[in-house]
Formats: structure tokens, sequence, C-alpha cells
């Protein structure tokens, strides 16, 4: 094999913020490509959101760079991200230097494959028409995917991210085309879970993510061994046990022994249970949590072999299918 074609790159381009249906599109695509090709199929991302940068406005985001770089490599198949950094430099780029300098030169891309709306370049000059002109003219491959429907709401980032303010994790699912992810690492709470109540992992939240709205969901947490298991977690100020303001999300990890301090974990949101609510002593809450556990073990023992997948999406715009786990872990 020549040390060319070991660089050759089929590349998607995009910000893929949730790696949601629409981003499967594009994924599906660059892999397809660079199979046929015999190149590696890569994404070029930035590190945060452009808008954010040349707005100064915080973005919260759905996912960690972490998680971005995690989903689209586990769910897709994707082998390479090319997390750039979105600084004075990236801004100022033109459209045509960022094609034929950068993704051409340094990276070497033989076919790149972008959204319907995708902007690029200095002040957002480049679009998908533009990009095919280009590409065109340098001999390369193009793929423009169209928008991609489910129950005649375009998928998009911004419409997920409103679900999940609103807590309908369920719903925000079915246009992820996956369950809405949070890696973290677990943090030492104030003890109170697991002297009084139940073994708890409390996340450290990456900056700039959203989570769900304050609630107890049914969730599954992934363990750094390869292991999961079930989960109740709250996303909130825990006002039964906290007269603070932070915002926290804490897993009860259900038939789980061990020390997972330090340790990082990735928490799937399945369902919204209940909002949060305070009690009045311990033991109410305790009794709460308890039937919390039961109904998440009731949740997943009913669906499909332990998992229960998001509703089905339009034929053609979902992954592979989600990948089946053991429901108990010791």
């Amino acid at each position: 094999m020549s040390n060319r074609k070991r660089k050759d790159r089929v590349i998607a381009l995009g910000f893929f913020d949730g790696v949601h249906l629409g981003h499967g599109a594009l994924l599906r695509r660059t892999v397809e490509e660079a199979q046929r090709r015999g190149c590696v199929p890569a994404v070029f991302t930035f590190d945060r959101p452009p808008k954010e940068v040349v707005t100064g406005v915080p973005c919260p985001l759905i996912n960690s760079p972490d998680d971005r770089r995690e989903l689209v490599r586990r769910l897709y198949g994707i082998q390479e991200v090319i997390l750039a950094p979105f600084d004075q430099e990236m801004m100022t780029t033109s459209w045509e230097d960022f094609v034929v300098k950068l993704l051409v030169g340094r990276y070497h891309a033989v076919h790149l494959v972008a959204g319907h709306d995708h902007r690029f370049g200095h002040k957002n000059q480049g679009t998908p028409e533009l990009l095919m002109e280009k590409c065109a003219a340098l001999g390369l491959g193009c793929d423009i995917i169209p928008k991609v429907e489910l129950g005649g709401v375009t998928v998009s980032s911004t419409y997920i991210r409103r679900l999940l303010e609103m807590g309908q994790v369920s719903r925000a699912n079915q246009y992820l085309g996956h369950p809405h992810t949070l890696t973290g690492a677990v943090l030492h709470g104030r003890g109170i879970g697991s002297t009084r109540l139940f073994p708890t992992a409390n996340l450290a939240v990456p900056p700039h993510v959203l989570v769900p709205s304050h609630g107890v969901y049914a969730t599954w947490v992934s363990l750094p061994d390869g292991r999961g298991c079930t989960a109740v977690t709250n996303v909130g100020t825990r006002p039964t046990v906290n007269n603070g303001t932070d915002v926290t999300v804490e897993a009860c990890l259900l038939d789980f022994e061990g020390d997972l301090y330090g340790q990082t974990l990735r928490v799937e949101f399945y369902e919204h249970l209940r909002n949060e609510i305070r009690f009045d002593s311990l033991d109410a809450l305790r009794a709460q949590i308890a039937a919390d556990a039961e109904t998440v073990r009731r949740y997943f023992s009913e669906a499909s072999q332990g998992t229960p997948p998001p509703a089905p999406p339009p034929e053609g715009a979902t992954p592979s299918g989600l990948p089946q786990r053991k429901m108990t872990c010791s």
C-alpha cells in the first residue's frame, strides 16, 4: 500500500452536536464512500461552536467533544475524528483555503460529504453549492446530503436541545437515533447516598454541556470495564439533602457493588420518570427511590432483549442498531 493511499480520507463536515439522524445520513455516506475507495472514513469538526466564538454568547451543547467523538465511531464506524480548534485563524480562513489548503492539502481529502445547510469559511461564505463546484474543479468527489425529517419535523440539534430542556428524553432519542448520552467523572459527594440511601455516582458535567430538565430518569450506565447496569438518575439540586442550587447528575446504580470514584461513566437517558421534589425526610426519599428502582427494572425488563431502542425513524435514516447489553452487573 502506498504512503499516499494510507493518508487518503473521505471527510464528513459538520459540528455534529448530538450525532442525530441527520448527521447519521452524512456519516453512513462517508463510510460507504471510504469503503468503496479504500480510504479512511473521517470527520472534520471543531472543539467549540463557531457561533459561540463569533458572538461571544455561550451555546449549551448536547454532547461534549469526547462524546461526539465516541458516538460517531461507535454508532457509524468513523475511524478518525479531526477535532480542530476554532480560533481567530480558523475564523478568518476563506472557504476556498479551508477546502484547498486544509482539507485537501493537510488532510488529503479525496471526497467530501456535507449537509444541505452546511456553511463554512470566513463569515460563512462557503455554501454547499460552492463546495460542489470547488470539488469538481479539484477532481474531488462530493456529496450534499438532504435534510432528514421525522414525523414532519426536520431533525436538528436545535430541536433536540429544546426537547432535552423540557425533559422529553424519549422523544429526543427518536431524533437522535440513540439514547441521549452524558459522560463524566465520578466525584465524591456528601456520602448520604451510600450511607443512608443507595450507592450513587455523582457525575461531573463537562463545561457547556446541557443536562435534561430537572427530574428523575430511567438510565443505563456503562462502566469503564465494559460492564453496564440500570440506574435511577436524578438531575437537579437534590432539595431533600442539599440546600444549595448547584445542578448535579446523580446516578443510583441498581444491583451494583464497587468503588467508582475517579472513574468515568457514560450515562444513557431513556425515560423521564417524575419531577424532582423535596421530601420531608430521608426515609420518605429512600422509599421513593426504591419505588423508582422497581419502575426502572420493569421498564428495561419489558424492553426487547433488555435495551429499549427509540421508536423507528424513517427508512434509511437510522443507525445499524443499538448495541445489546446485559441488564445486571455486580
